[in-house]
């Protein structure tokens, strides 16, 4: 089986991972050796991409390399946390136990990446029917209704002017500006994830009002969980904070956890290093937390606290943001049909009015 089997078109998703790990932890605890528990789980895989995978890491197991070197092997599918608990497992000779660590960190993660999911879901759904509604209206609706107005003897209102260009516009170019408009939220998309924008839009988001206090959660809950879990799986703190750092996606806590990372490096406690103004959406607490765990020398323990706690301020969060946005929404959403409204009426009572002069 080469490498070169396995193609950019094979996808293997989060949950083959999570099953393969808990599994494999399963057998390799029940005393199944690990090259017939790779076996095993190659032959009752249901997934075709993931099949591939692991004949070839049965047979590299077979010919006697380690598993670490073998996942490592896959570095899309098995990231640097990942592949380190399984190394430092294997060097300990309890492979099994950080296996079990591992299962149990990815089901939190999946259900944490779910949950942050379904908070987002509600607002990106009104929004897009907002955007459907009113791009109906303007291209459907509106040049109707211009066209009843302009017949109409009298001064027009400015809210029925502005109505009348938006119509006039959408009848003779909305073809092109729908498309258009959804062209720039693509090209949107794109550039906010480009090295050059993605900072910039990271640190935009993280100081607003609400949604920034749910990303600090978000990866305070991340940031605390891996590292208590790398910890009590055996890694050194320095090797953990690296894989931290490599493992988020946000660039600020990146730059945060590489500040970090080289305070602990020059013999300073993170306590202190978080305590410094620069790390300013971290909250409080975790410094705080941090530093008894470090005083006490269960700073895996508090570190998973933290991790736990912070998941349930997300999930939190993510119940109430329906009943927070929802009164943003209506009020968005009411000035919009009074505009609509005022710029409809005012032409005709005009027009009434100049009828029983």
């Amino acid at each position: 089986m080469k490498l070169s089997q396995i193609t950019v078109f094979d996808r293997v998703n989060f949950i083959d991972i999570l099953l393969f790990t808990k599994h494999l932890s399963v057998m390799i605890k029940a005393g199944i050796p690990l090259a017939e528990a790779l076996e095993i789980l190659r032959d009752q895989t249901q997934n075709p991409a993931f099949k591939k995978v692991l004949v070839t890491v049965s047979t590299e197991i077979r010919n006697g390399q380690s598993l670490t070197k073998t996942l490592a092997l896959f570095p899309k599918i098995f990231n640097p946390f990942y592949l380190s608990l399984v190394s430092v497992g294997e060097q300990a000779g309890d492979l099994e136990v950080n296996l079990e660590y591992l299962a149990t960190q990815l089901q939190k993660n999946y259900e944490f990446k779910k949950k942050v999911q379904g908070a987002m879901l509600y607002p990106s759904f009104v929004i897009v029917v907002a955007l459907l509604m009113g791009s109906a209206m303007a291209i459907f609706v509106l040049p109707q209704l211009a066209g009843l107005f302009t017949s109409l003897d009298v001064d027009l209102p400015t809210s029925t002017r502005i109505l009348i260009f938006v119509a006039d516009l959408m009848k003779k170019h909305g073809l092109i500006i729908i498309p258009g408009l959804f062209a720039v939220f693509f090209l949107t998309t794109f550039l906010v994830k480009t090295p050059a924008v993605k900072p910039l839009w990271q640190r935009f988001l993280i100081n607003l009002p609400i949604f920034g206090l749910f990303i600090k959660n978000v990866e305070s809950a991340n940031f605390c969980r891996s590292l208590g879990l790398m910890l009590k799986s055996g890694l050194t703190l320095s090797k953990a904070l690296e894989i931290a750092r490599e493992a988020t996606d946000n660039t600020i806590f990146k730059e945060y956890i590489e500040g970090i990372e080289k305070a602990v490096d020059k013999g300073h406690t993170i306590e202190s290093e978080l305590s410094k103004k620069k790390y300013q959406h971290f909250p409080l607490i975790v410094s705080k937390m941090i530093g008894v765990g470090e005083k006490t020398g269960k700073l895996d323990e508090t570190l998973l606290y933290l991790g736990d706690f912070f998941e349930e301020e997300v999930d939190s969060m993510a119940k109430n943001f329906p009943t927070i946005l929802e009164p943003i929404l209506l009020v968005i959403i009411a000035l919009m049909v009074a505009f609509m409204a005022l710029a409809i009426i005012s032409p005709i009572y005009q027009f009434t009015a100049s009828i029983h002069k």
